[in-house]
């Protein structure tokens, strides 16, 4: 099965071609714990599941390694601010070791409600520093560094490709250069490898190495640590787009400055997803998370449907019509596949039509994840009445597996549950969610009048529509 991905390195969308047949390496940054993820942040992680279900559907054993960075991250993307571990630290009264522990079962927490299959290697930054090390003497080595002021940094002039990703252009990053807050630097975009106790005295978390006790930068992290799983080439890398500029900038060169050639083949980035007042972020003190989502009587699977429904490479508006929204249709789809009898019909059995929906999934969700197009297929696929129940079942599991919306567990709704509600009656209900979201209220009224006088009552409650039928 042919894959399609957008390759952020070349801006173009590419046919996948995995340096070993049939396998994926594929790395994707993690959290840093030191507070609860975001919705946000949790929109590019339901991406990266999305993305290695759409390889392991194609026929791909994938490798995922995901880092913890649980030390060296500052509150700058740079080298400026403070250690984001320290300070959570000292606001709590807690040491960094129970903030990263805490942070990091919180983090797995929502990513499990989510559906999100962990991955396979998941490498906290505190059980690498050999490897940090290791990586940063290489470098070293190889006429990359210097110190100053206690600190190993990275000289970008010695690496002539730096920036490629981000398309940066060096003259002028050196011409416009700002005075850097850190007079060490010999190049404002220089940074760090090793911190010592130079640059902001004793640390809680720090260790031993050639340059003196201290700990690692940021970038090396993930440079080190993908190599020690995945080899010093692999295939994918992904993160969120912010990425880009700076961190995943800062990776490759390290990584490729190194080894002396490619590290990863194809550079994956999900977009922001934004509030009322921008892009989510922990920073500007104003997100939300998983917890107030359920607050607020939402599944964790209502967001992973909202998620579905938007291309990953675009940016998503978040607001409560659109949970409404997604929560009325995935509670819909539930409904209807609860209406179905329970037989699975095999996939030998098949008519050529319920294939020919498989195939339409498959081409939109092999083409750069489209998984909103993957949906239509599923919803057009239920309301078909040329297919029996069994061949409807069996092409929800055949599609689920990429969707991860646990659609193939749903039981058959027992008669003595209550009336079933018609189809046509739910169409309505769906419709007018979208209505709501488009703030198209006239089309709103007009479909809950229509569901009136089909004998339904429809009451809007904090768990999402309600339908009773009349007496």
């Amino acid at each position: 099965m042919k894959v399609s991905l957008y390759n952020t390195m070349s801006r173009t969308v590419e046919e996948f071609k995995p340096i070993t047949e049939g396998f994926v390496g594929m790395y994707g940054c993690g959290p840093t714990v030191y507070n609860y993820a975001h919705i946000g942040n949790l929109r590019t992680y339901i991406f990266e599941d999305t993305l290695k279900r759409v390889l392991v559907h194609a026929g791909y054993k994938v490798k995922h390694v995901m880092n913890i960075t649980d030390v060296g991250h500052l509150t700058g993307d740079g080298d400026d601010g403070e250690d984001k571990l320290e300070k959570s630290a000292r606001e709590s009264g807690r040491s960094v070791w129970d903030i990263a522990k805490f942070y990091t079962d919180a983090f797995f927490r929502d990513y499990d409600s989510l559906n999100i299959i962990r991955p396979d290697v998941v490498c906290p930054a505190t059980q690498h520093i050999p490897q940090m090390i290791a990586l940063i003497k290489r470098l070293e080595e190889g006429g990359h560094t210097y110190i100053a002021g206690g600190n190993v940094y990275f000289s970008i002039d010695t690496f002539p490709e730096y920036g490629r990703l981000a398309r940066l252009n060096l003259d002028d990053l050196k011409s416009g250069a700002r005075i850097d807050i850190d007079s060490n630097k010999k190049n404002p975009k220089d940074f760090v490898l090793w911190f010592t106790n130079s640059k902001f005295g004793e640390q809680a978390m720090m260790w031993d190495s050639p340059w003196g006790r201290g700990y690692p930068g940021w970038h090396i992290e993930c440079s080190a640590m993908s190599m020690q799983y995945l080899g010093e080439h692999f295939d994918i890398h992904c993160g969120g787009i912010d990425a880009i500029p700076v961190h995943h900038t800062n990776e490759i060169a390290q990584s490729e400055a190194a080894t002396g050639k490619t590290w990863v083949n194809y550079w994956m980035h999900g977009e922001f997803l934004l509030s009322e007042k921008g892009k989510m972020s922990k920073s500007s003190g104003e997100f939300l998370t998983m917890s107030v989502l359920k607050e607020h009587g939402y599944d964790p699977l209502d967001y992973r449907y909202f998620c579905l429904g938007a291309a990953y490479r675009t940016q998503l508006q978040f607001s409560w019509q659109g949970m409404d929204g997604a929560k009325a249709a995935r509670q819909g789809l539930v409904d209807r596949i609860a209406s179905l009898d329970e037989k699975v019909a095999d996939m030998a059995s098949l008519s050529g039509k319920a294939r020919s929906y498989m195939d339409q999934f498959d081409a939109f969700v092999c083409n750069d994840l489209s998984t909103s197009r993957g949906l239509s297929v599923l919803w057009t696929m239920l309301k078909d009445d040329g297919l029996s129940d069994a061949e409807k079942r069996c092409a929800v599991n055949y599609m689920d597996k990429v969707l991860g919306l646990k659609l193939d567990g749903i039981k058959k709704k027992a008669s003595d549950e209550g009336q079933d509600i018609p189809a046509e009656v739910m169409e309505l209900v769906e419709k007018r969610a979208q209505a709501k979201k488009d703030k198209d209220w006239a089309s709103a009224d007009a479909y809950r009048k229509q569901i009136d006088e089909m004998g339904y009552l429809l009451k809007d409650t904090p768990a999402g529509p309600s339908l009773q039928k009349k007496m």
